[in-house]
């Protein structure tokens, strides 16, 4: 299908030829016939991914910080590798879009229905969009593809109306008179309003007026007191202002016209260097309205389809999307004039030459058009794009391929001579990107694509934990050898049933514990490979706190002790070379509601050969401390290794440090696994090791829910 899409490392736009995407639980797919080009928005992501990386960094300064904070964790070169995978990819643009449903997994939506689609994350511009069910809102049919695809706007120009709380017979003034502006104009004397409506550009000036705005001005101070004979001297009532510069008079102007106690919404992007006279003797309060309304960027709400009752939450951003449709269909906002320009898809680079001012041309709504005919029957899309195959070497299937997939796993593939088969993704885009970055054969949306491919030996998984089961059972079931990003599985009965089809299989699985093939704990492992006597180790872990919206946060993901905590549990079994067979675990008691569930434990486990390893996996502790610290005593040898660049060897009662360059063993582990797939060997890391590593990570999640000790048994 095709697809419009920024390359990150330039910013070249181009029509790219991706596969689709596939239709997933709780959503729907839909056939794209019209999307709307979000000037504003759309603009500034243009421009700025045009301008050059300093330039970038400069804009950005949030992001910088997250960088440096990522090479403090993950040490330089790691973070070099990640920017470099992110600079290699492509960005999704458009967020507003209208079609028909042509499958569906739930209960809302029935293949055939008209709908209109919001979501950066969804609704983009391209041929087939896959939504979930609460970004999703039936046309009426009286309503063209092309005003629905209004709505995903409507809705947040709607829920800026809203935080206005604006009554009938009131004045709101509008700064700013772009899509966003005429709008809101518009919903505005829907309301029973007066509407100021202010913007630097006479065309805006002159559309507002043509759609009811009572009284239009150039957006400046010298207007004040035509405001103020327009109220009678009262001022405005609230100010809602759409504009989206880089100046301070729009924030500026809403001071000056808004009477005492009266709100001033802010919906578009404008600096926030507020002064605090103004708002003091005024009592103004200021307002920033959430895009399309409640739910926006929470992932239970979207990706989950959980909606809020209707009784505590009225207007949720479906909600708003949906009224915003009725007020089309009832003719009390009409979207025909404000379209200037129309553009079928393989032309949309035509369009974005118009809003980044390449192509000198006044527009104002931008509608991109699809595919005419309104039925397309499911067999007929390709999830799949095909390069021609050239395999002389083990073929990999990769399924899954997100930062760390890009940054840790891919770059040691592609220093091997391996065949890249297929790669599949469940965004479009970044299918592509990754299958042209590393020369894949097949890109795709579809795991089944992969999987089933016949040049693919052995499948590797980086994707979301709650997949990892499926992805290792769908492999082992079609006779490929996997190898799956730690955990193995999220639940007991995953583990289970991994363990009975391996048994029936006689199937290979290796998980991505990378650290027990890094160069510390090879030295660390052949320090003490003498004993006689069990160990004692203590691995502690400054992991940090990760927002509770994140998707590691989410129960179904397993928790960051299954989904993280693994790794060091691994350390151990390969130090002791001996399997757990006791866990104790208890969590740090407090109130904070920030940190997440069991993010803060203190793990004890025994070992088989008496050794005892103690897991402190911590989220309250300061960034600039380093990561990992791992101890270990035993025959009067002490060995202390410091965040993978450091250990200290201690013997005979005088140490030495040996130092290190911060790698974690990604490489030496994908070296390993390829290896043993070539050979026909048993995988790194025993099945028996992996097994019994993932039932501690469950034994430690039900001690700290029940303050019991819990016995392993490790038999497979």
């Amino acid at each position: 299908m095709l697809q419009v899409v920024q390359y990150q490392k330039n910013g070249e736009m181009s029509i790219a030829d991706v596969p689709a995407p596939t239709c997933k639980p709780g959503g729907i797919l839909v056939k794209t016939f019209a999307s709307l080009i979000s000037a504003g928005t759309e603009k500034t992501s243009v421009i700025g991914g045009q301008s050059s990386l300093l330039e970038r960094a400069r804009k950005q300064p949030d992001q910088v910080k997250q960088v440096l904070d990522t090479v403090k964790k993950e040490g330089l070169i790691s973070t070099l590798g990640r920017i470099q995978s992110k600079l290699e990819s492509y960005k999704t643009l458009g967020y507003s879009a209208a079609g028909i449903v042509i499958e569906s997994r739930c209960e809302e939506f029935s293949p055939g229905d008209r709908v209109a689609c919001a979501g950066a994350q969804y609704a983009h511009h391209a041929e087939f969009i896959s939504v979930p069910k609460n970004l999703a809102v039936h046309i009426p049919d009286n309503v063209s593809f092309d005003e629905a695809a209004y709505t995903t706007l409507g809705a947040i120009a709607l829920q800026g109306v809203r935080q206005a709380h604006c009554n009938l017979g009131e004045t709101v003034a509008v700064i700013g008179l772009g899509l966003l502006g005429q709008l809101t104009i518009q919903l505005l004397k829907a309301s029973g309003c007066k509407v100021i409506g202010m913007d630097i550009n006479p065309t805006m000036l002159h559309i507002a007026s043509e759609l009811g705005c009572d009284l239009v001005l150039p957006s400046s101070k010298e207007h004040i007191s035509s405001i103020m004979s327009f109220t009678r001297n009262i001022g405005t009532d609230a100010v809602i202002i759409t504009a989206s510069t880089q100046s301070e008079e729009p924030i500026q102007l809403a001071l000056e016209i808004s009477r005492k106690k009266s709100p001033i919404v802010i919906v578009g992007a404008v600096p926030m260097n507020i002064p605090r006279s103004p708002f003091y003797e005024k009592e103004l309060e200021l307002r920033i309205s959430c895009s399309y309304g409640p739910g926006r960027y929470d992932p239970l709400y979207e990706e989950h389809g959980i909606d809020y009752p209707v009784g505590y939450v009225r207007w949720t951003e479906n909600r708003n999307m949906s009224s915003f449709i009725d007020l089309i269909s009832s003719g009390q906002v009409t979207i025909k004039p404000l379209t200037t320009h129309h553009f079928v898809i393989n032309k949309a680079l035509d369009a974005y030459a118009l809003i980044t001012g390449e192509k000198k041309e006044p527009y104002l709504g931008i509608i991109l058009h699809y595919l005419e005919s309104e039925t397309t029957p499911i067999h007929s899309i390709s999830t799949k794009h095909y390069k021609p195959s050239s395999k002389q070497h083990i073929g990999i299937g990769f399924i899954g391929a997100g930062s760390f997939a890009q940054a840790q796993l891919l770059p040691p593939l592609a220093s091997l001579k391996v065949h890249f088969a297929g790669v599949s993704t469940s965004s479009p885009a970044n299918a592509l990107s990754v299958a042209n970055q590393y020369g894949f054969g097949i890109s795709s949306t579809s795991s089944k694509d992969i999987i089933e491919l016949p040049d693919t030996d052995i499948v590797f998984c980086a994707t979301r934990h709650d997949s990892h089961a499926h992805y290792v059972l769908s492999s082992l079931k079609q006779g490929k050898p996997v190898f799956v990003e730690k955990p193995l599985c999220v639940h007991p009965d995953e583990l289970a049933e991994i363990s009975s089809v391996m048994a029936e299989t006689h199937g290979r699985v290796m998980v991505g514990y990378n650290r027990r093939f890094s160069a510390p704990f090879v030295d660390i492992q052949k320090f003490f490979e003498k004993r006689s006597a069990p160990m004692s180790i203590m691995y502690r872990v400054n992991a940090g706190s990760i927002p509770l919206s994140s998707w590691i946060q989410d129960p179904l993901q397993g928790g960051r002790i299954i989904g993280e905590g693994c790794h060091f549990i691994d350390c151990m079994v390969f130090l002791t070379g001996s399997l757990p067979i006791s866990v104790h675990a208890v969590q740090l008691p407090g109130a904070n509601r920030a940190i997440g569930h069991h993010d803060c434990s203190h793990i004890i486990i025994t070992f088989a050969d008496g050794s005892i390893g103690t897991l402190l996996y911590l989220a309250n502790g300061d960034s600039s401390i380093d990561k990992e610290y791992c101890e270990v005593f035993c025959e009067g040898k002490t060995a202390i290794m410091n965040n993978f660049t450091s250990v200290v060897f201690g013997s005979g009662k005088k140490s030495k440090t040996q130092s290190y360059n911060g790698k974690k063993g990604h490489k030496q582990e994908v070296d390993a696994t390829i290896l043993a797939v070539k050979n026909g060997t048993s995988m790194p890391i025993s099945f028996q090791e992996i097994y019994a590593i993932t039932q501690a990570t469950f034994a430690a999640e039900e001690s700290m829910n029940t303050g019991l000790t819990i016995q392993l048994h490790n038999h497979i």
